[in-house]
């Protein structure tokens, strides 16, 4: 199965994200993105593609562990970028970032301590994507209103293993789907 640790944001923070994505919607050159849909939004800490189901128990177990051994903290969505010449545009985060790569990169050994096989290390970059485009894109206009876009804050109080669905119907904008599969709470002890 296709899976990824992330941090999903509360329902409330979704909706400030949702405002935020019709405004950049409107811009010049937004019409020619793929939006992601607000399912799924999160920030990725760590991915690991197809992961074989003997391996997920082990993982779980390692991720249960990072949870634990990892406090609360608080973010907030804040400003943004793109990658790749707007292939990728994103919405980024403020707040306890140290924390956040802490546990991106917990959530990184967990995996490898678990026996999945992982590409090469990268440092951690916060970002929760909201548009991708298949050729460069001019996203300038949406990378300088998102300058401007600061959300509430939010206590992250856990974890979440994702999987991944990706579409198959071939019907163009299709969306993948995401399935959270466990969540453990930050720093329940251990």
């Amino acid at each position: 199965m296709r899976l990824f640790a992330a941090v999903l944001p509360p329902d409330h923070i979704a909706a400030e994200l949702a405002a935020e994505a019709a405004r950049l919607r409107r811009l010049p050159g937004a019409g020619g993105l793929r939006w992601t849909a607000r399912p799924g939004w999160h920030f990725t800490l760590a991915f690991y593609g197809e992961v074989a189901e003997d391996l997920v128990p082990a993982l779980s177990d390692r991720l249960a562990r990072a949870a634990r051994r990892t406090a609360p903290f608080t973010l907030r969505l804040a400003g943004g970028g793109q990658f790749g010449h707007g292939r990728a545009l994103w919405a980024g985060a403020r707040g306890d970032l140290e924390t956040l790569r802490l546990l991106a990169g917990r959530a990184e050994a967990a995996a490898r301590r678990a026996g999945v096989p992982m590409g090469e290390h990268r440092r951690y970059q916060a970002h929760l994507t909201l548009a991708r485009s298949r050729d460069a894109a001019d996203v300038r206009p949406c990378v300088a209103a998102l300058a401007e876009f600061s959300g509430s804050a939010w206590t992250v109080a856990d974890l979440s293993l994702v999987r991944s669905h990706l579409p198959r119907s071939g019907v163009p904008g299709e969306q993948p789907r995401y399935e959270t599969v466990a969540r453990w709470a930050l720093g329940s002890g251990g």
